[in-house]
């Protein structure tokens, strides 16, 4: 089963705020604007009202008549705000109540503070030619008060804002909710891959949906959990009761032997007692895995130097591989701790050197090495022999797997299998590499914690 990672729903959650700041970015830039367009448009419209009603009936080039129209206007309160200037073809400022700083092209024009115009922070101006030399500017201030703009830009930051505030903290308070249970599931399933299969997801009936995905979820490893105690039980009955008759007719077949009348019957039941030892060392295997996959071993953990089991081990080993045929050296120079059970790593790291014993052919060398390597203490039996491939790794890992088809070799596929179960008891793995040529079989498994 695949859990989804912390760093995954954070980066949807990233991906998720970093569209919609965007998007309210977006929004507040095209609403102010929109806004300030606006603005502009009922500003152009009432300067070109204001100067079509000063150009009404009036004669080409009577200034004067002009003029009185503009004092009067001036006068107007409704108009109060409206700046108006008359120049001749020239340029010259023929009169108004208000002094440009400079010459205005035809048409509408944005005017600034530094055009100096007294009161006028910001506004528009249109400019036309009314025949006969005159020209008139009609000016209007496009903020009613000072600073407008940036009131109107500061109300749009601080209203956009909050709504980006609120769901700012409503994401992240969900993603945290989100994350809270995604890791009680995570949790739950690591109890569960490192052995024990009580473990259930916390269930918080005001959670709603979520309490009722864990129920959902915990009635699914009820039912996961009852299987497997079902399959354990089944081969622990079998390995368990096959035991005794053979135990009994081991020893029935030890008796006959020693009372066979010939060496040739004697020879028959000494290869019938070693099938018998084959046998009862496979369900010896067998109930041996179980009872590793199926107790709570780690509360006997014990602190384990790996360098010095690895020296033990190849020096009670040294002898049989000197039999063998195969030199047999040990890299084990600095003290490597792990938690763990002594026992259990021993034989483990025993079915490993003779697997590579009985695998490789005469005269090929064999090598035992603890070593840390990429955070992990290492705990390694490499051989140059034929090795496994990847493919077959699987197979080489499953309980009576048996890499030789025709199954004529020795062995009961149960050694790699019970290293396998040693090692995830450990909260570690077994690994299968090659060697070139050759393979390395190694027990990965965590540091000791600091004490």
């Amino acid at each position: 089963m695949r859990i989804v990672g912390r760093g995954s729903l954070r980066t949807l959650t990233a991906a998720f705020l970093a569209l919609f700041l965007a998007t309210v970015l977006a929004t507040g830039v095209a609403t102010y604007s929109a806004s300030r367009a606006a603005i502009v448009r009922l500003i152009d419209r009432r300067i070109v009202t204001v100067s079509d009603e000063l150009d009404d009936g009036l004669r080409p080039g009577d200034a004067r008549e002009l003029l009185a129209r503009i004092d009067r206007l001036s006068r107007t309160r409704d108009t109060g705000d409206i700046g108006l200037e008359l120049r001749d073809a020239t340029g010259r400022r023929l009169g108004g109540n208000v002094a440009l700083g400079r010459n205005l092209p035809p048409g509408f024009s944005t005017l600034r503070h530094r055009d100096g115009i007294a009161g006028l922070s910001e506004g528009r101006a249109l400019v036309r030619d009314l025949g006969g030399g005159l020209v008139l500017t009609v000016v209007a201030e496009t903020e009613p008060v000072d600073d407008f703009a940036r009131l109107r830009l500061r109300n749009a930051i601080v209203g956009f804002g909050a709504i980006v505030l609120v769901v700012l903290g409503g994401t992240i308070l969900f993603a945290f909710l989100i994350e809270r249970r995604i890791a009680r599931v995570r949790e739950t399933a690591e109890a569960i891959i490192d052995g024990d299969l009580r473990a259930r997801v916390p269930v918080d009936p005001a959670d709603g949906a979520f309490a009722a995905q864990a129920m959902s979820f915990n009635r699914m490893l009820d039912r996961i959990a009852t299987l497997m105690e079902g399959i354990a039980g089944v081969s622990h009955d079998i390995a368990h009761d096959l035991r005794l008759p053979l135990a009994r007719l081991h020893s029935r077949l030890t008796l006959i032997a020693a009372r066979a009348p010939t060496e040739a019957i004697r020879e028959d039941l000494h290869g019938a007692l070693a099938q018998c030892d084959d046998l009862l060392a496979m369900f010896a295997a067998t109930l041996r895995i179980t009872e590793i996959e199926g107790s709570d071993r780690r509360a006997g953990f014990a602190r384990v130097d790996l360098a010095q089991l690895a020296h033990k081990v190849g020096e009670g080993m040294a002898a049989v591989a000197d039999e063998g045929g195969h030199p047999l050296t040990i890299r084990a120079d600095t003290p490597l701790f792990v938690d763990g059970d002594g026992r259990l790593l021993t034989q483990a790291l025993v079915n490993l050197v003779e697997n590579a014993l009985r695998h490789t052919p005469t005269g090929t060398p064999v090598s035992i090495v603890a070593t840390y390597r990429h955070g992990a203490a290492i705990l390694e039996v490499v051989d140059r022999g034929p090795g496994i491939a990847a493919t077959d790794v699987p197979l080489a890992l499953r309980r009576f797997g048996r890499l030789e088809a025709s199954r004529t070799t020795e062995g009961h596929g149960l050694g790699l299998p019970l290293v396998d179960a040693i090692a995830r008891l450990h909260r570690g793995t077994l690994t299968l590499d090659d060697a070139g040529p050759g393979l390395a079989a190694a027990l990965v498994l965590p540091q000791a914690k600091v004490r």
